[in-house]
C-alpha cells in the first residue's frame, strides 16, 4: 500500500478555498480546481516507489491483478478526483466507446496533432463520469422536456428567443431538441451575443429559477452556451448524493465540492461556456437528443457497511464507508486495485492514519483493514 502525493490543478473555474479547507491548509489565493488521484500520465500520483503510472508499468499484474489486466489492459482504467468549482465548467458531452474509437482513428488518419486545439479525440476511450457531492453541488444534466424548456425561454420575453420557443412546442421531442440546439450553436455570433445579453438581463430581473442563468452569463457573457444551458435540467445535489453522466448526455458543473471518478480519458465535445474549440457538427453527432430525468443516485448500503453508488460501468466502482470510532475494523480485500480517500474525520488504513484529503493506493489482493471515525471513499473496478 502506498500513500499518494497528488497534483492539484489550478484551472480558472476552481475555488480558492474549498480544497485548502478540506486539506486543512491555508489558501494560496490561487484557484484550486481538481486534485487528481491515479495514474493519468498528465499528472500521476506520486508514491514512495515513484510515479504511480511507472509503478504499474513495472508490474501490471502485481499492482492491478490479472483479471483487471485481462479486461482493461496494463493500466489503471479510472481517474479519481476531488473537484472544487466556484464558476461554471464548460457545457459538454462525452462519446461512447465506439464513437471514441472511430473519432480517434479518423483524426489520426487525418494527421491532426494530438495537442491541436481543434482536436476532439485525445484517445480511443469513452469517458463516463460519476460526481458525488461533499457539499451542496449545483449542475446541469440532460435535456428538459421540450415543453418545459419552451416555458422557461418564453418567460424571458426576448423576441429573438421566440423562434426557439415555437420549435420546441411544434416538433416531436428529438427533432425539437436537435433543431433548437443546432440553431443556437450555429447562429451568427453577434446576433447570439445580443440575444444572450437580453436573456441575461431578463434573468437578473426575474431572479428565482432564472438566477442561475444570470450567474452563468456573468462568467460567459455573450456565449451561446447560456441559452443551451436553459435547455437542460438543473440539479442540486446534497452531500452524499451523486450523478452518473453517461455518453451523449449534455452536462455542466456549476459550483460545489465533490468526489469525481471517471474512465481514464480526455475525450470532450464542448457545447459552450468555454473559450475552447466547439465542433458543432461532431457535437451534434454525439449528443443524445432525448429528455431525461437526471437520476440522482443515493448510495445503497450493504451489511458490511459499504455504501455503493451503482452505475453500469466496469472501469470504475465508487463506494464509501462512514466509520464509527470503536466499531470493528472493515476488511477491504479485493482482487482489484483500489484508491482510498478520506474526506472527513480520522481513518486508519492498516498502519496508516488518513485525515481529510489523504489517499492511498492499494494493489490487488492486498488485505486492507480500515477503522476509525470518518468517511472513506473507495475507488476500484469491476471484473
Amino acid at each position: 500500500m502506498d500513500r499518494l502525493d497528488n497534483t492539484i490543478r489550478p484551472y480558472a473555474w476552481g475555488s480558492t478555498t474549498a480544497i485548502p479547507q478540506l486539506l486543512g491548509v491555508e489558501p494560496s489565493g490561487e484557484p484550486q480546481a481538481e486534485m487528481w488521484m491515479g495514474a493519468h500520465p498528465g499528472a500521476p500520483s506520486r508514491t514512495p516507489r515513484g510515479p504511480l503510472n511507472e509503478v504499474i508499468d513495472e508490474a501490471p499484474e502485481r499492482e492491478l491483478g490479472s483479471q483487471a489486466v485481462a479486461k482493461f489492459g496494463p493500466r489503471l482504467p479510472f481517474l479519481l478526483k476531488v473537484l472544487a468549482a466556484a464558476a461554471p465548467l464548460s457545457l459538454q458531452v462525452h462519446p461512447n466507446l465506439e464513437q471514441a474509437r472511430e473519432g480517434y482513428e479518423d483524426e489520426e488518419r487525418r494527421g491532426i496533432p494530438i495537442d491541436a486545439p481543434h482536436r476532439n479525440y485525445k484517445d480511443a476511450n469513452h469517458k463516463p463520469e460519476l460526481i458525488c457531492a461533499l457539499t451542496e453541488f449545483d449542475g446541469l444534466c440532460g435535456f428538459r422536456a421540450p415543453d418545459a424548456a419552451a416555458d422557461l425561454l418564453a418567460g424571458l420575453d426576448v423576441d429573438s428567443l421566440k423562434p426557439y420557443v415555437d420549435l420546441l412546442r411544434a416538433h416531436p421531442e428529438e427533432a425539437a431538441l436537435r433543431e433548437v440546439l443546432t440553431a443556437v450553436l450555429s447562429a451568427d455570433p453577434e446576433d447570439m451575443a445580443r440575444t444572450v445579453g437580453q436573456a441575461a438581463a431578463a434573468c437578473e430581473r426575474l431572479g428565482g429559477d432564472y438566477a442561475p442563468y444570470a450567474d452563468i452569463a456573468r462568467h460567459y457573457p455573450g456565449d451561446p452556451g447560456v441559452i443551451a444551458a436553459m435547455l437542460l435540467n438543473r440539479v442540486r445535489l446534497q452531500p452524499g448524493e451523486a450523478l452518473f453522466l453517461g455518453a451523449g448526455v449534455p452536462h455542466a458543473y456549476l459550483n460545489g465540492l465533490g468526489v469525481e471518478i471517471m474512465a481514464n480519458s480526455d475525450n470532450v465535445l464542448r457545447c459552450g461556456l468555454t473559450p475552447k474549440h466547439v465542433d458543432v457538427p461532431e457535437l451534434l453527432r454525439i449528443v443524445r437528443f432525448e429528455a431525461s430525468d437526471p437520476g440522482i443516485l443515493r448510495p445503497e448500503a450493504s451489511p458490511d457497511g459499504e455504501e455503493l453508488y451503482e452505475t453500469p460501468i466496469d472501469e470504475f466502482r465508487l463506494s464509501r464507508y462512514v466509520l464509527a470510532e470503536g466499531a470493528a475494523p472493515q476488511v477491504l480485500t479485493r482482487g482489484t486495485p483500489q484508491i482510498l480517500l478520506c474526506t472527513a474525520g480520522v481513518v486508519r488504513v492498516g498502519e496508516d492514519v488518513l485525515v481529510p484529503g489523504d489517499s492511498v493506493f492499494v494493489p490487488a489482493d492486498e488485505k486492507t483493514e480500515v477503522s476509525g471515525g470518518g468517511t472513506l471513499f473507495r475507488a476500484t473496478v469491476v471484473v
